[in-house]
């Protein structure tokens, strides 16, 4: 048999989310190791003006 839905069909089939997606990155000292650390978080916002206003 052969399929009835290609990656085509299911890629359509998805919605997409309203907005913009954004990469935030915080960096944090390590008291213990006395270092650095990088933390990052994928963020999803409804337009880019709002990024004037967040505050982390």
């Amino acid at each position: 048999m052969a399929k009835k839905q290609t990656f085509a069909d299911k890629s359509k089939a998805k919605e997409k989310e309203e907005g913009v997606a954004i990469k935030c990155i915080v960096s944090v000292f390590d008291e213990d190791t006395k270092a650095w650390k990088f933390r990052e978080k994928m963020l999803r916002v409804s337009s880019p003006n709002d990024l004037q206003k967040m505050t982390f």
